[in-house]
Formats: C-alpha cells, sequence, structure tokens
C-alpha cells in the first residue's frame, strides 16, 4: 500500500476547507417557485439525488442564513431544474443578491402549481418539502418528488473549483463497449 502523504488537522480554517471542498465536482441546481404572484428561487450545488427510493426523496443543503428559503418553502410545490451546460450565465443571475433581477429574461416553464422550472434543463424534479434538519450552519432539506423530467440529449453543467464547468463527451475510443 502506498501511504498517503501527512494530512493536516483541520484548524477551523474555512477558507481553505471550502476550497478543498470545491474540489468535489457537483451539479447545480436551481430551486424555484411562484409565491404570492412572484417568482422566488435560488442555487444550490449541494444536491443529492436517490436519498430514497421509497418515498421518493432529494436532498438539498441550504445555509440557514438564506433569506430566500422562507418564502420558497411556503409554496406548495418547488420546481428544481438541474441547470444544462449553457446555463452559466443563469446560474449566476439566479444566485444575484438583488433578489428582483434573478430571473429577468429567464425562460421558465410551468406544470401548472407554484413550481417553476428553468426552460432546457437536462433532469428536474417538482417536489414537496417532507423535512427539514439543522446541520451546523445550514438546513438539510428532504424534497418529496412529485414529478419529474430528463432530456437525455442535454448536458449538465458541473460546478468544481469554484467554476462552472462543462462535461467532456468522450470519444468512441474511450467509450466502454
Amino acid at each position: 500500500m502506498i501511504p498517503l502523504a501527512s494530512l493536516p488537522a483541520y484548524d477551523d480554517d474555512t477558507t481553505h476547507l471550502r476550497r478543498i471542498f470545491s474540489y468535489f465536482p457537483s451539479g447545480v441546481v436551481v430551486l424555484a417557485a411562484d409565491v404570492e404572484g412572484e417568482v422566488e428561487g435560488m442555487v444550490a450545488s449541494s444536491f443529492t439525488v436517490g436519498v430514497s427510493l421509497d418515498p421518493p426523496l432529494v436532498l438539498c443543503a441550504i445555509q440557514r442564513t438564506s433569506s430566500t428559503w422562507p418564502r420558497l418553502r411556503a409554496a406548495t410545490t418547488l420546481g428544481v431544474s438541474v441547470l444544462a451546460e449553457d446555463h452559466g450565465g443563469i446560474g449566476q443571475q439566479v444566485a444575484s443578491r438583488e433578489r428582483s433581477e434573478r430571473f429577468a429574461g429567464v425562460p421558465l416553464r410551468s406544470t401548472g402549481g407554484t413550481a417553476r422550472f428553468i426552460a432546457g434543463a437536462p433532469v428536474w424534479f417538482e417536489c414537496t418539502v417532507h423535512a427539514e434538519h439543522e446541520a451546523g450552519d445550514h438546513l438539510v432539506v428532504l424534497l418529496e418528488v412529485g414529478a419529474l423530467g430528463a432530456d437525455p440529449n442535454l448536458k449538465p453543467l458541473v460546478f468544481h473549483a469554484s467554476t462552472f464547468r462543462r462535461l467532456v463527451h468522450p470519444t468512441s475510443e474511450e467509450t466502454p463497449s
């Protein structure tokens, strides 16, 4: 066995911790809903699918200081859109602190309820809040999936090293047979 280089102990340096966490690639989602006639939404990269199949649950971690989450959680249903590789600008816009500009010019879709979806998302989930749990400086929010869809021809946006990135599509030699 090859020994791992000695790892420095975690010393409460949150900047270092964030940098190390950023090396784990993740998808990027937008949670959105119509709340009292206005679209509310937020971007999240701490999102996990397949938490449970019965009931179908997904998970999102949300900062406890979020002023958007209390508004969103009041919606009957929430839309979760996995951003497509060409949605980097939308991700930055929705992450803006300027609430009134978050969805300006962003094409949205609806299933008829309060959930809102980013047009052109490769994957979407219509959810209700199943449970919330305090976890340090975040809330772990379990969302129960009521409807879902995907377009396998669209590729997701990836967040890695604090940057939006695209997946590299394998060549025919790299694709397993």
